[in-house]
């Protein structure tokens, strides 16, 4: 989002008015998350919590007790608390929430025009970069031929990148010199929807470049992938000049075939523990956006999700697929098993072999050849951000 007058208390009554309309039961979500986030930092010890339980639990207590009209009240109440969250979360955990939320309604938001729908939008280090060639020259000066575009998960955001001290897009930009820029979208909306509009903002992208393009490369995480792959094929029907340019497609952990924590609801209930401040957020886990649906079988097409019910017990939609042609496509799994056996189990989300884009049915699988292919044993679905093993294979495939 480009909004810079945003403040905290705009979120929380944006959120408010979410939950109200979702779930009709706002009063415990919003004290969780104004009791969270009163309560100060953690590596602090939290030294404002118990004061504001003492302050959260008397206003709140008296909205249980007055009223069972949820709605304009809780409107007005966040407009009185402004003085006690006036500083609001920090700036990248409010982003996550966002984030989060976005994963969990991104669709609803964004269909309601509720001020918390995230926009899309390409950016490095947090922040915005337009995708015109003055501004391009100014926030990056040291622009150079190889670009790097990394494309981020369900929930997550573009900050996400940075874990536990590694990112990616910076090695790479080190080691390799890549200029790595970063897209933040609604990963709510359908995979389909974004990546229609990310092929469109990756063409401006292209054409504004401030320095003489050798080489483009996508890194997709997760959903990223998916978005990635659909932003090919809608490239194609556009005849974009940016998609003949691709040289590079990299899925980290991208469920190609679907995941099965989304058949069962769970996907949302993991991920709302990214952050602390989303963790009140999980009593909306049952609610799932057409991003996380379309995770069911891996939909990235408009005709895959077009006329059918999203919540119906269906089979998959699917017929064909493929990977974009002339274009260097490689896939990472991860396997929480510590070496190969017989049976590898997944990441904890994805399937190894969705992840490698395997499927029991030809025209569904997807040919990744076998040298692009690598799987990264004793580790998570989010380690694949971080691990130095699945850095050292990015930078072989680089090279």
């Amino acid at each position: 989002m480009t909004k810079t007058t945003r403040n905290h208390v705009h979120d929380l009554r944006g959120a408010s008015r979410l939950a109200i309309e979702a779930t009709r039961s706002v009063t415990n979500l919003v004290e969780a998350m104004h009791l969270t986030i009163g309560g100060g930092p953690a590596v602090l010890g939290r030294p404002l919590e118990a004061p504001t339980r003492a302050l959260t639990g008397l206003v709140y207590g008296s909205i249980r007790g007055v009223t069972k009209l949820i709605g304009a009240s809780i409107d007005r109440t966040l407009a009185q608390l402004a003085p006690l969250v006036r500083e609001g979360a920090p700036g990248p955990e409010r982003e996550a929430v966002l984030a989060v939320l976005n994963g969990v309604l991104g669709d609803y938001l964004t269909a309601t025009g509720n001020p918390l729908a995230i926009q899309m939008q390409l950016r490095q280090g947090g922040h915005p970069l337009e995708p015109r060639r003055r501004a391009l020259r100014a926030l990056l000066p040291k622009a150079g031929g190889k670009l790097l575009l990394l494309v981020h998960g369900s929930c997550l955001n573009d900050r996400k990148w940075l874990r536990l001290g590694h990112d990616h897009g910076v090695a790479l930009a080190r080691d390799l010199g890549y200029t790595p820029v970063y897209l933040l979208y609604n990963s709510g909306l359908h995979i389909s929807t974004n990546g229609r509009a990310f092929a469109a903002l990756l063409e401006e992208l292209v054409a504004e470049w401030p320095a003489q393009l050798d080489e483009l490369v996508i890194v997709g995480h997760s959903m990223g992938g998916l978005v990635a792959r659909s932003a090919c094929h809608y490239a194609e029907a556009a005849a974009h000049h940016w998609r003949t340019r691709l040289d590079k497609l990299i899925c980290l952990g991208s469920p190609h075939h679907g995941a099965p924590l989304e058949r069962g609801g769970n996907w949302i209930d993991l991920l709302l523990g990214v952050s602390r401040y989303s963790a009140p957020l999980a009593r909306l886990g049952k609610i799932r956006s057409a991003g996380v649906t379309d995770m069911r079988f891996g939909l990235v097409l408009d005709e895959h999700w077009e006329g059918r019910e999203r919540f119906a017990h269906g089979g998959d939609p699917r017929r064909t697929l493929r990977l974009p042609e002339g274009v260097e496509c490689c896939a990472i799994a991860a396997s929480t098993a510590p070496g190969p056996q017989r049976k590898l189990p997944g990441d904890g989300l994805v399937p190894v072999d969705s992840a490698l884009g395997r499927h029991r049915k030809p025209e569904l699988t997807l040919a990744f050849p076998e040298a692009h292919q690598w799987i990264g044993f004793g580790m998570g679905h989010f380690e694949l951000l971080n691990r130095a093993e699945v850095y050292a294979t990015l930078r072989r495939w680089l090279h």
